[in-house]
């Protein structure tokens, strides 16, 4: 088993790099107390710090703190630092228009684009939930509007508690201060994605640099700025065709690495000089979960055209490690599709496809302790799990979370509900659960 809660010296050595230079140490570690990126400080979905509340019921107002309508639509994850929330969203505007369909090839179950767009970052006061600034950063009409559960503001800021970069993918990479003063802007011109169905990789950050990964349907490539002048430090082509998955950056022998999932390779980047040192194959195509790393492992699935899960030792990881002894195991079944794994107290969580079955195993051995089993009163899932002070949460798109036990076997503690569909990720900090709805953003806290 791994350590409990999974390395913290290791992982706040990542996060230690994430905050201004000079800052103080208790300044430096703050980062485990909020929620500074779509998969949590850790970027495994696991809240170190959070104590969020076990039950909520919106119809009797039952630990739901506030409920803040948010303009425009957008499925990207809230980020939570200090006495901030920050989101992105898309807003119509304007004269309706003739419905312009997808001319991607093998589109389906897309729509029309009808409007104009305001690409728009917002920040909210945690404690009331009251609209601080509202920042336009560009206005545009979408060369298509992507796939029914998909949205033009699908990719999730990230915060450092300095700055909010807000990604649009198509529409442009923003950083602002916490008060909404713009920054510097970059442009890395259109996405293609496959079957036309949206955008939706959110940046990763690590000290002084902010990774982003393109893959799509064109000339796919990631590419480092430093986050204080966006400026690009390197660039690297990838032989990739569409992904939505996101990067993470771990730490090896003290050395940070930028891992990318990919239809071709999932693969291991130097952060300083984005050199390759480390791929493997054998993932899906159509990437949507991004991996979770901790104690010396990687762990990346899919399922589409094929079901894929493995566990990666870093120790060792040199050039094409497809099929070598740093594969630690396999999984051909039940794997995840849109959600990403939880990695947890030496433990992942991941659902089948995007439906309400969950996997339990050791992340160490790929063990199946105790096999897969359905969750009562959970339907379809888009929201990645996550999890706090022993609970593990997961949220459909009804907006119903079943609130489980950790352990070996997965005791049901909870079923709640809100009042309209979710497809974003949690995000947690301290006492608060943040869930974004349809069209508002809730904070739950126990009361």
């Amino acid at each position: 088993m791994f350590p409990p809660r999974i390395s913290y010296l290791a992982a706040i050595a990542v996060l230690c790099g994430s905050v201004a230079i000079g800052a103080e140490p208790t300044a430096k570690t703050a980062a485990l107390d909020n929620w500074g990126q779509w998969r949590g400080p850790l970027a495994t979905g696991e809240a170190p710090q959070g104590n969020p509340p076990l039950t909520w019921d919106e119809a009797d107002g039952t630990n739901i703190r506030w409920k803040t309508e948010i303009p425009g639509r957008g499925l990207s994850t809230p980020v939570v630092w200090g006495d901030r929330v920050f989101l992105t969203t898309a807003i119509p505007f304007g004269e309706a228009l003739p419905p312009k369909p997808s001319t991607a090839p093998g589109n389906h179950d897309n729509l029309s684009v009808t409007h104009r767009h305001k690409f728009v970052a917002l920040a909210m006061e945690r404690a009331s939930g009251k609209i601080l600034w509202q920042q336009t950063l560009r206005e545009g009409l979408p060369q298509e509007q992507g796939h029914h559960t998909a949205s033009l503001a699908s990719n999730s800021p990230v915060t450092d508690g300095e700055h909010v970069f807000a990604f649009f993918g198509s529409f442009g990479l923003y950083c602002l201060d916490v008060k909404g003063k713009l920054i510097w802007k970059a442009d890395f011109g259109a996405m293609q994605s496959l079957h036309g169905h949206g955008e939706g990789s959110s940046p990763a950050l690590h000290g002084e640099t902010l990774i982003i990964n393109w893959d799509h349907e064109g000339k796919s490539f990631a590419v480092a700025l430093n986050k204080r002048t966006g400026k690009e430090r390197w660039r690297v082509e990838r032989n990739e065709v569409t992904s939505w998955s996101s990067p993470i950056i771990t730490l090896h022998d003290g050395k940070p690495q930028v891992i990318i999932s990919g239809t071709s390779r999932i693969r291991g980047y130097d952060l300083d000089h984005g050199k390759v040192l480390w791929e493997c194959g054998g993932l899906s195509s159509n990437i949507v979960a991004s991996p979770v790393a901790g104690d010396g492992m990687v762990f990346a699935g899919s399922s589409y055209d094929k079901r894929a899960l493995m566990g990666i030792l870093l120790d060792g990881a040199k050039g094409d490690i497809t099929g070598s002894k740093q594969i630690a195991w396999n999984r051909f079944r039940g794997t995840p599709y849109v959600p990403s794994p939880l990695l947890y107290d030496g433990s992942l969580y991941f659902l089948t496809h995007y439906q309400g079955i969950l996997s339990r195993v050791d992340a160490r051995t790929g063990e199946d302790t105790p096999g897969s089993f359905r969750l009562t009163g959970i339907s379809n899932v888009y929201a990645s799990p996550v999890a706090a002070a022993g609970r593990i949460y997961v949220t459909d798109l009804d907006g119903t979370t079943i609130v489980l036990s950790r352990g070996e076997i997965p005791r049901n503690l909870a079923l709640n509900h809100l009042s309209e569909p979710v497809s974003a990720s949690p995000a947690i900090a301290g006492k608060q659960m943040f869930l974004r709805g349809e069209k508002h953003l809730y904070c739950l806290e126990e009361k």
